[in-house]
């Protein structure tokens, strides 16, 4: 076996989980020396040999692709055995010639593959010297068997080379996605974390109680991020629209925010509900973080999710959370648009 960088493992060529069954069936060709060796003037003994040997040659054949046994080693002792029965058969071992080029086409490594497959599709122009009697053009019977051995090695490792592309593909997907999901959680979690403090520090003085209060949410919520980030990583973490609805007013009111839901999650549709706690999590950081607004309002639909904030606007490139939230509601079909709201910022959802 040969394994991708991503860890992923694939086979060294088509032929390895079931090419001694196809192996087997290819035998029915060694009719050709059979018969020749039935029809040859020699002694009964020396036919019974020659017969044993033949099925010698079919046993390695087989053995050649049953993985248990060296291709290597198959293929020697398929020569050696073929060439036992030469003084019986003569010319007609050229009949095991595409048994020899098969067999080092789909089982032989690379690039020895191409060398003993290029000699075995010589070995039949021997052919050409009409010797007693055998068909001057049996290459021409040969060689389509031998290219479609070459054919299918080709296509094979096109096949692997794919599959290798595709392991890559979802590796730097799965990547992306713990990256995307970290830095929501994160960001979230920690500018929650800062606003609180900030909240606490202006209260040890004037009211150690709700002071305490708040170290007491600081404690919870870095747990709760805590144990968001190794679920996340995990890949098990879904967003849970209802949670982030009854946690985004309590975020908000800690920087001075007041919030507005219209809607309820049982208007939203249950196929994205995940995605639209993503986004409103991301949409209620950015608000606390750049926005210096007094006022959200989360619009709940049908069709996807609505935040508008009375801030300061948007302006300049958009950040990794924003750019997050778009390929996230691309990758569900969606749109996201961020336009003015006069005064302050929409971010909508759009979701089919």
């Amino acid at each position: 076996m040969t394994s991708t960088s991503g860890g992923a493992e694939l086979p060294v060529n088509p032929w390895e989980k079931w090419g001694w069954a196809f192996a087997s069936i290819w035998l029915v060709f060694l009719f050709f020396p059979i018969s020749s060796a039935l029809a040859a003037d020699v002694s009964p003994l020396a036919t019974g040999v020659t017969l044993l040997l033949i099925a010698g040659f079919a046993v390695a054949n087989v053995l050649g692709y049953s993985g248990r046994v060296s291709p290597w080693l198959a293929l020697g002792a398929m020569v050696l055995i073929g060439a036992a029965t030469m003084p019986v058969i003569g010319v007609g071992v050229l009949s095991y010639t595409p048994y020899l080029s098969m067999l080092s086409a789909l089982e032989l490594p690379a690039p020895a593959w191409r060398w003993s497959v290029a000699f075995w599709s010589v070995v039949p122009l021997v052919s050409l010297l009409d010797i007693d009697g055998f068909p001057t053009f049996f290459f021409l019977v040969l060689w389509p068997v031998m290219l479609g051995g070459v054919m299918l090695r080709i296509f094979g490792e096109r096949e692997r080379v794919v599959e290798v592309a595709r392991s890559e593909y979802a590796m730097v997907a799965e990547r992306e996605r713990v990256a995307r999901d970290v830095h929501d959680v994160l960001g979230h979690s920690l500018t929650a974390l800062s606003v609180k403090a900030e909240l606490a520090a202006r209260l040890v003085d004037v009211d150690p109680a709700r002071a305490k209060e708040e170290l007491e949410s600081i404690q919870a919520t870095a747990r709760q991020a805590l144990a968001e980030v190794r679920a996340t990583v995990g890949g098990l973490r879904a967003g849970n629209l209802e949670a982030e609805l009854l946690a985004a007013p309590r975020v908000l009111a800690d920087a001075g925010v007041t919030t507005t839901v219209d809607g309820d999650v049982a208007d939203t549709d249950p196929r994205h509900r995940a995605l639209l706690a993503w986004v409103l999590r991301e949409s209620v950081t950015n608000v606390i973080r750049h926005a210096r607004a007094g006022r959200v309002v989360i619009e709940l639909g049908p069709h996807g999710i609505a935040v508008v904030d009375d801030g300061s606007g948007c302006s300049g490139l958009e950040g990794n959370g924003l750019r997050g939230m778009r390929e996230r509601v691309a990758g569900a079909g969606g749109t996201l648009t961020i336009t003015p709201a006069s005064p302050g910022t929409r971010v909508e959802v759009g979701l089919p």
